[in-house]
C-alpha cells in the first residue's frame, strides 16, 4: 500500500509540475526586448514571384530608402525572410555562395545600422520542405547549411541577430518535426554558440501548434507563433489560401456578427461554404474572441518559463475594409502587448503592407495601419 501511494504521490507531483510557473531565462528576457515591435521584408530573398533571385531584383524591391524608412516608422526590427533554396547545393550544402551571400549580407548589415534587430529567417517554399520527410539524406544536409549559415553570421551581436530555424515548415506530424527542429537547432547552434534560436510548432506554426510542442533542450530559445485567425477575414479575396476565401470579395466584416451571416453566405457558391462562413458569423470574433486564443499561447509559455513571440500577422488588403483591417490588427496587437508578446507584422510592402508605393515608386507609409499597431506615421 505504502509503496502504491509513493508512486500515486510522484504521479501527481509530475502532473502538478507545468501548473507552476517557471523562471525565463534572464538572456532570452534581455534579447526579446529587441523584438517588441518589427516588420516582414517579405518578398526580397524570400517568395520572389519572378522567381528572379537576382541583383536586380535585390537592389530595388526593398532599399537602403525602404529600410532606413522601417526605422522611422517606428519598427524596432526585420523579419528577413530568406529562401534557402537558391544558395543550396545538394552534396555540398555547407558551401554557400559568397556572391549571393554577399547580397544578404548587406540587406542584414543595413538593418542592424539602422539600429534595429534582425531576424534572419529561413523561409523555403512548400517543395523544399516537403524533402524534409521525403528525402532521408536532406535533414543532414539542411543542418550543414544551417550551420555554416550561422557561423557565418556569429560574428554579429548576438543581442540583435536572431536566427529563427524554419518558417512554417508544413510536417505534418508534430514528433517528426520536433525531432527534426532539434536537429536543425543543434546545427545552429555549433555555428553560433552565443545567439538565440527562434523555433516554432509544426505545419503552419499557429498557436495550435505552439500548445503541442516540447520545448528544445537549449535554453537560449524564443518561441514563435503565427496568428491570421479568422482566416475568413484575413485572406478574404486571397487565391492562394483556401478555396473558400477567395469567393470573398465583397465584405467580410470585422467583427463578426450573426446578423452578417446572409449576406456572407450570398458571396459563396455552395452550401458546405455557406456552413462555414456562417460560422465565422456567429462566432462573433472581436477582441475577446482573439484574447480567448492569445491567451492560451501565453499561459503555455509561462508555465514552461519560456518566452514568446509572433512574428507573422496581418490581413490581405486588397478586398477587406480599411477600417475593419486598422481594428483586427490593433485587438491582436493589444493582446499580445497585454500579455508581454512581441509582435512582427506581415508585411512591409506586400499585400498585406504597411506601405504602398505612389507612381513614382516611392514608398508611402499608410497611416491607418501604423496608428493600428500603436506606431505614430
Amino acid at each position: 500500500m505504502r509503496q502504491r501511494c509513493l508512486v500515486l504521490f510522484s504521479v501527481l507531483l509530475f502532473l502538478a509540475i507545468p501548473l507552476f510557473a517557471q523562471t525565463p531565462n534572464a538572456t532570452v528576457v534581455h534579447r526579446a526586448a529587441h523584438l517588441r515591435h518589427g516588420i516582414n521584408a517579405s518578398e526580397w530573398f524570400a517568395q520572389v514571384y519572378s522567381g528572379k533571385y537576382d541583383p536586380s531584383h535585390f537592389d530595388t524591391y526593398i532599399t537602403p530608402d525602404d529600410i532606413a524608412l522601417m526605422h522611422r516608422m517606428g519598427f524596432d526590427h526585420v523579419r528577413l525572410s530568406i529562401n534557402p533554396a537558391p544558395m543550396f547545393r545538394d552534396g555540398d550544402a555547407d558551401a554557400i555562395p559568397r556572391n549571393y551571400l554577399a547580397y544578404v549580407d548587406k540587406a542584414v548589415n543595413n538593418i542592424l545600422q539602422n539600429g534595429m534587430a534582425v531576424i534572419i529567417d529561413l523561409h523555403p517554399e512548400s517543395d523544399f520542405k516537403k524533402r524534409l520527410t521525403n528525402d532521408p539524406g536532406f535533414p543532414d544536409e539542411f543542418a550543414d547549411f544551417w550551420r555554416a549559415l550561422a557561423k557565418h553570421y556569429s560574428n554579429l551581436d548576438p543581442e540583435r541577430v536572431f536566427f529563427e530555424v524554419m518558417n512554417e515548415p508544413e510536417v505534418e506530424d508534430t514528433y517528426k518535426w520536433q525531432g527534426l527542429q532539434a536537429k536543425f537547432a543543434a546545427a545552429i547552434r555549433q555555428g553560433a554558440p552565443q545567439h538565440t534560436i527562434i523555433a516554432a510548432g509544426a505545419r503552419w506554426s499557429s498557436v495550435d501548434e505552439l500548445l503541442m510542442m516540447q520545448p528544445l533542450s537549449d535554453t537560449n530559445v524564443i518561441y514563435n507563433f503565427h496568428f491570421y485567425t479568422p482566416h475568413d477575414f484575413t485572406h478574404q479575396g486571397a487565391t492562394w489560401s483556401g478555396n473558400l476565401q477567395h469567393y470573398l470579395t465583397q465584405h467580410v466584416p470585422y467583427p463578426s456578427k450573426p446578423q452578417d451571416a446572409a449576406a456572407l453566405e450570398r458571396q459563396v457558391p455552395n452550401d458546405l461554404d455557406k456552413l462555414w462562413i456562417s460560422r465565422y458569423a456567429y462566432d462573433q470574433w472581436n477582441a475577446a474572441r482573439i484574447e480567448s486564443e492569445i491567451s492560451l499561447a501565453a499561459a503555455w509559455a509561462k508555465q514552461r518559463g519560456l518566452v514568446l513571440t509572433c512574428n507573422e500577422f496581418g490581413v490581405f488588403r486588397a478586398y477587406a475594409d480599411p477600417n475593419d483591417r486598422a481594428a483586427w490588427l490593433k485587438d491582436v496587437r493589444t493582446t499580445l502587448e497585454k500579455y508581454g508578446i512581441g509582435w512582427t507584422m506581415w508585411d512591409y510592402r506586400g499585400g498585406f503592407g504597411v506601405v504602398t508605393k505612389d507612381k513614382n515608386g516611392k514608398s508611402i507609409p499608410d497611416p491607418v495601419t501604423l496608428r493600428a499597431l500603436g506606431l505614430e506615421s
